[in-house]
């Protein structure tokens, strides 16, 4: 066990916190800095062979101060010229338990410690920017359609600048199907979704939803002046982003309109869609808020919210992180994640969905094969079925009967032959009860859970088109299997130039031209778009895309079941 432990925690550092992956690093000689001029002042960027970025632009006050845990403030001062072409300010970052006793929480916290990391990682509470990345001789009046990307993390940690956009323009430049790449930064963890009662009453809940909807109000008023189509924008996450993405669709029951105008027109998902919460102000939530503002010493305020947002930074973020985080034997029943406040986000988006509360939009959403291997490996004394209940009642479902956590996992085969990486016969049980484990976990937050919003959605609004696909691209690989984030690494950076990540890219560049998949029109070179097969809508047989990493097929989306039957049977237990 001390090796394998070893191998995934180096594993999940270098997916966590590894510099990604960056473009050419030649400067072609003798081009000019690319400027663009907004009414906020001058923005110069930086020159690439194929791009140009600009990084860390402000679309917010920085949320310093008695800033701290209120709603952003929109720019409305001039900042003259900017040098957008460093490397942005990351938010207040969540790693690991500042609290916690565990290998993981010690190795994570030492490492986030580290000098070298420190330099690598500049992480600020004035962190409200996006990141453009456009092709190179891109100019206003271009009207290129435009991806919105929102990173994912648990809602506990990511940045704008962990995820490079340049090679996916590069690539859709080739395809002929250029378009310009916005990322966002917005508070996570303690600094973007605080839950309590306390939160609820002062008006400052999911405060990293509201980040992002102001970030896409950036782009509705600027994007113009890069070349960009305000009009043609797609929103795309993965994982925490890719909840954010739906959660976008659903925040002020469905209302995405600014100035008269939609914010966005299409969405993709990579694994994460609908997650089933109590309110902001529900137990467990009001004891994450209590214990912080123990934590920071705050107990004994008359306002612990106004102590809260007094604290020196670093006191803030020890008491925020003093949490279980999603590295951790709690996983993926998340501390801090996006909760009904009856405002922004008015109720669990399990149910907006069936009161056709969220902008319906032609979307992509899919996942991969083994989402819960990576959040079943620290789990290793749940070792029998009655221990199993036992975490699944006390650490997520508060809501649950004990009979209906108890039918949950009985519907789940213990055989070997059955468990999560999926297809893998007897082999890769880390501990007793790991690869069942992985399968529940996988379904009911991501895969099974997708079909369910599927289906809704399908009852909610059928005339509205949707796409959706199921990775196995990483299959083989031990113990993970096509684990939660390969997606991040194949199709998003392209480390591996193989058929699955061409085709995913190719069929995503469609989309953000015409909202369709197969759709190849638009652009300057279409043949470049084609890859052989065509995605079917899901409401036409409920048919995936099944990608493999040379080639993919067609498969029916009814595996599982009797699980399927269940979760979407008990969904109203399911709230975390």
């Amino acid at each position: 066990m001390k090796g394998v432990s070893a191998i995934v925690i180096a594993a999940l550092l270098g997916r966590v916190v590894a510099a990604p992956p960056q473009p050419p690093a030649k400067v072609v000689e003798k081009r000019a800095a690319p400027t663009v001029t907004l009414a906020a002042g001058t923005v110069v960027g930086g020159s690439r062979v194929a791009t140009e970025v600009f990084n860390g632009i402000p679309y917010a006050l920085p949320p310093t101060g008695d800033r701290r845990l209120r709603p952003p403030v929109r720019l409305n001062a001039t900042f003259g010229t900017l040098d957008a072409s460093g490397i942005p300010n990351a938010c207040p970052q969540f790693f690991a338990n500042t609290a916690g006793n565990d290998l993981l929480s010690q190795v994570l916290d030492t490492v986030t410690n580290l000098p070298f990391f420190q330099n690598v990682l500049k992480v600020s509470e004035d962190c409200l920017t996006v990141n453009v990345i456009r092709p190179a001789g891109t100019k206003a009046g271009d009207k290129l359609p435009v991806l919105f990307w929102i990173f994912g993390g648990g809602f506990e940690l990511g940045w704008t600048s962990m995820y490079e956009g340049g090679p996916l323009v590069a690539n859709a430049i080739a395809m002929g199907k250029p378009y310009i790449f916005v990322a966002v930064n917005y508070r996570v963890a303690g600094f973007g979704f605080l839950p309590g009662k306390e939160v609820l009453g002062d008006g400052a809940a999911n405060l990293g939803l509201l980040d992002q909807r102001m970030g896409l109000e950036w782009v509705s008023d600027n994007i113009a002046a890069f070349g960009g189509d305000p009009d043609k924008v797609t929103i795309w996450g993965e994982s925490a982003g890719a909840i954010s993405v739906f959660n976008q669709m659903a925040l002020y029951d469905g209302d995405n309109t600014y100035n008269g105008k939609k914010l966005f027109r299409g969405a993709i998902m990579n694994s994460g869609s609908i997650v089933p919460a109590d309110p902001v102000d529900c137990p467990k939530g009001q004891a994450i808020y209590d214990n912080v503002v123990r934590k920071a010493g705050c107990a004994s305020a008359s306002d612990t919210l106004a102590c809260l947002r007094a604290l020196p930074y670093a006191k803030f973020l020890e008491a925020a992180n003093s949490v279980p985080a999603i590295l951790s034997y709690n996983s993926v029943a998340l501390s801090y994640l996006p909760r009904p406040d009856g405002h922004v986000l008015t109720q669990s988006p399990d149910k907006l969905v069936l009161q056709r509360k969220y902008a319906a939009v032609p979307m992509i959403i899919g996942d991969q094969e083994d989402e819960g291997t990576l959040f079943s490996l620290f789990q290793s004394n749940i070792t029998t079925s009655a221990k199993l209940k036992t975490y699944l009642s006390t650490i997520f479902f508060h809501s649950a009967s004990t009979s209906q956590v108890s039918s949950l996992v009985d519907v789940y085969d213990d055989s070997l032959l059955a468990g999560s990486p999926f297809r893998t016969g007897i082999f890769n049980e880390v501990y007793p009860g790991f690869k069942r484990l992985a399968a529940i976990l996988g379904d009911l937050v991501f895969t099974l859970t997708r079909r369910v919003f599927l289906a809704d959605a399908l009852t909610a609004n059928p005339n509205v088109p949707s796409w959706s696909y199921l990775a196995s691209y990483n299959y083989g690989t031990p113990i993970l299997g096509t684990f939660h984030g390969s997606d991040l690494l194949q199709v998003f950076y392209g480390i591996l130039p193989n058929y699955a990540s061409k085709s995913i890219q190719s069929f995503y560049a469609n989309f953000v031209y015409n909202l369709d998949p197969n759709d190849a029109k638009g652009g300057t070179n279409a043949i470049g778009s084609k890859v052989g097969i065509s995605w079917p809508q899901w409401s036409k047989n409920r048919m995936l895309m099944q990608f493999f990493a040379n080639n993919a097929d067609l498969l029916k989306d009814d595996f599982r079941g009797k699980q399927y039957d269940w979760i979407k049977a008990n969904v109203d237990a399911l709230h975390i």
